[in-house]
């Protein structure tokens, strides 16, 4: 055994590239008891007295553990795997933010990878977050309709567990891991209620791509809300658009040029609003007055937004806070669903019916002009 009281660099006589050898030479063990010392191990522990000799030998070599060592012997990283649509959405980085705070609260990286909504993409993220043996995956991000990719990312998802990994989602129910479930269609319906008691009966509905499950439990909510209160949603004044904010701008441009009998329009999500707004402002309309206007998720930037936009409120950092708790949870504890109610929240922007429709808003400026 080697004198751990002797000075190093005396014997070495230069500085040199430290290994996990000289660290196990110093203090007198074998390779692999010093790798269990350092990195940890799942399987075997290390006796104290030895532990705290090769920690003593490190530290007088001034040796840094291999980062990549240390995954493979514990299992997993220090690292949470974020995969999501778009971080540039408000919507997907207020839930970002609160992964980061739930990680960061346990000593915990988080590696974020945002698809673009690219088909396919979720399943390269997971299966290359698997590979770098991520200690957990969060999913950030509505299902298709598509059951061949659903079935794919499954499999991923499988494997990935069955290494010991976990999983949490903030989705539909669809999938066998920790799912933090909106209740998209009650929160629809909910603010459909609503809007009818301010005494609207005609609506628009910007909706997104059919494929897209949120798109599709949104507006069967807000439908079952306008049948349950004795009205209905003419087919003709559902849009089907992107499901983003330019989605909506262009979606919004289509409802001014056909200039339907409708006073209130419902996108499903905020930042289709947003765009909805736009589209009416350059056209010299005033959502909340010429027409009123209401979203889905109450993103944080809806505090810059005039007027105040209507919304189901969703409590999204709160959500990725409780995403990391649930994948951070013992591997083998049963997988949940969590169902999250959203709240209505009626502001400036669905004021009460006054009698006016885009259609007569429209022609009463060509009557000016």
């Amino acid at each position: 055994m080697r004198d751990l009281d002797r000075d190093p660099a005396e014997s070495q006589g230069a500085v040199a590239l430290v290994t996990l050898a000289d660290v196990a030479a110093l203090a007198g063990v074998s390779l692999a008891t010093a790798s269990r010392a350092l990195n940890g191990s799942k399987n075997r522990r290390v006796a104290e007295d030895l532990r705290e000799r090769v920690l003593e030998a490190a530290r007088r070599l001034d040796y840094a553990p291999n980062p990549n060592a240390q995954a493979v012997a514990r299992g997993r990283t220090d690292s949470v795997g974020l995969v999501m649509h778009d971080i540039a959405d408000p919507y997907f980085s207020s839930i970002a933010a609160g992964v980061i705070a739930g990680a960061e609260e346990r000593g915990l990286a988080v590696t974020i990878a945002t698809t673009g909504r690219r088909p396919g993409a979720e399943l390269e993220y997971v299966a290359r977050l698997r590979r770098q043996r991520a200690r957990a995956i969060v999913l950030v991000g509505s299902r298709l309709s598509d059951q061949v990719a659903t079935a794919r990312l499954v499999g991923e998802f499988e494997a990935y567990v069955e290494g010991g990994g976990r999983v949490a989602a903030i989705t539909q129910p669809v999938l066998p891991v920790d799912t933090l479930a909106i209740e998209n269609r009650g929160g629809a319906q909910a603010l459909a209620q609503a809007l009818v008691d301010l005494g609207h009966r005609d609506f628009a509905v910007l909706a997104g791509d059919p494929a897209v499950l949120t798109s599709q439990d949104r507006l069967a909510g807000f439908r079952d809300g306008l049948r349950k209160a004795g009205t209905r949603l003419a087919r003709e004044n559902v849009l089907r658009t992107a499901f983003t904010r330019d989605g909506g701008y262009e979606a919004m441009q289509r409802l001014i040029a056909r200039a339907p009998d409708v006073s209130c329009v419902f996108a499903v999500n905020d930042v289709m609003a947003v765009g909805a707004i736009a589209a009416l402002r350059e056209a010299g309309l005033v959502a909340g007055q010429d027409v009123a206007i209401a979203g889905f998720d109450d993103i944080e930037t809806l505090r810059d937004v005039t007027p105040a936009l209507s919304t189901v409120g969703v409590p999204l950092r709160e959500l990725g806070l409780r995403a990391v708790e649930l994948a951070l949870r013992d591997a083998g504890t049963p997988t949940e669903v969590v169902r999250v109610t959203g709240h209505v929240q009626l502001r400036e922007s669905t004021p009460a019916f006054t009698g006016r429709t885009l259609a007569s808003v429209l022609r009463g400026a060509q009557a000016v002009s």
